[in-house]
């Protein structure tokens, strides 16, 4: 199969607004459009990691950004209306699951309310085509089964950061039966699993936390090493959202939640990929711990692309070999002085290479 990737004449000139453009895939998504000619615009908050690949890549330099709370209406409203994008890509939210538990009321309020405000805020804005709302793949009603959930399971959550996202593709829904259907506006979902890649210095994931002990000699500790997650490079799902924008801008009746994942046979346990990134590193110590938590985590998701697959003629490029390497030589370049803006293109233009 020929891997299908964005088409850069379609996105050439067009307002995109990013939210969360800031963040670690923003970041990446931000980039990617600027190099095929978009005219982006990004709204969020400021960073909040040091250091943070919004910084070190100077993605400020790519866009205009906007850093405003998208829990305040009125002025997500006036932004929007000031941007008037023809495509919206949402992804600000608190993503984080631990987080969760010591900030629900934050992690509803951002993860809801905010989704709500931008559904508002495209109400008022008649630029507006298509709009993707990034949710996860912790949308489903978890009961660790064994199989991969498809688009049309139960939603749940167990976690506030869950729960808070599955309530949001509710309302997503609403809000797309509601208003959006007639007036020939395309509002999807996209539930993405577990992203890693260069530049991702968040609290509480893997890979980063990985690179910041073994950089500094520190053993690495890992909890609940046999839990099973869709892991991916972080532009597989970016390359699915743009796809997904494309499609749904020229055809309203493509719409709708799409699960975006690694195949099958790349779904790994937290062991197997952070020892294969030991080998890629090439140094540092791992000890496995039995977590002292009494905070619930899914040990076992998985998802079903199928539909991706059928709709949209997506399908994963890099194996979970590729994405590791490719993840941990961003790092080790990165420590060696290189520009980051730079070893982000170079993984973009080696994504880019179409295989037969």
């Amino acid at each position: 199969m020929i891997q299908r990737l964005p088409n850069q004449g379609f996105w050439k000139n067009k307002n995109v607004l990013i939210t969360g453009h800031s963040g670690f895939k923003g970041g990446w998504l931000t980039l990617w459009l600027h190099k095929f000619g978009a005219n982006v615009t990004g709204i969020s908050l400021a960073p909040e990691t040091n250091p943070n690949l919004f910084s070190e890549a100077n993605i400020q330099e790519l866009c205009s950004s906007k850093f405003i709370d998208i829990c305040n209406l009125e002025a997500l409203k006036s932004e929007v209306r000031n941007i008037q994008p023809e495509i919206i890509i949402h992804m600000a939210a608190q993503p984080l699951v631990r987080r969760s538990y010591e900030q629900p009321i934050k992690t509803f309020d951002t993860n809801i309310l905010g989704s709500i405000n931008l559904m508002e805020a495209v109400r008022n804005c008649n630029s507006v085509r298509t709009v993707v709302m990034v949710t996860t793949d912790k949308v489903y009603k978890n009961n660790e089964d064994g199989r991969s959930y498809n688009e049309d399971d139960h939603l749940g959550g167990h976690d506030p950061y869950s729960a808070s996202k599955a309530a949001s593709e509710i309302v997503i829904e609403s809000y797309r039966k509601s208003f959006f259907t007639e007036k020939n506006i395309s509002i999807s979902t996209a539930r993405a699993g577990n992203v890693i890649g260069g530049g991702d210095w968040s609290d509480d994931r893997l890979i980063p936390d990985a690179v910041k002990s073994w950089s500094a000699n520190e053993v690495l500790e890992i909890r609940s090493p046999q839990s099973i997650r869709p892991w991916q490079h972080v532009l597989e799902p970016l390359n699915g959202y743009l796809i997904l924008a494309e499609d749904t801008f020229q055809n309203s009746g493509l719409a709708g939640a799409y699960n975006f994942g690694p195949s099958k046979n790349d779904e790994a346990t937290v062991k197997d990929l952070i020892e294969q990134a030991q080998i890629v590193y090439e140094k540092g110590e791992i000890v496995f711990i039995d977590s002292k938590s009494h905070l619930h985590e899914a040990s076992l998701l998985s998802l079903n692309t199928e539909k991706a697959i059928s709709d949209l003629s997506f399908s994963p490029k890099w194996s979970l070999k590729e994405a590791i390497q490719n993840t941990i030589i961003w790092y080790k370049k990165f420590e060696k002085g290189h520009q980051p803006l730079s070893l982000c293109i170079s993984d973009i233009e080696n994504y880019e290479i179409i295989n037969g």
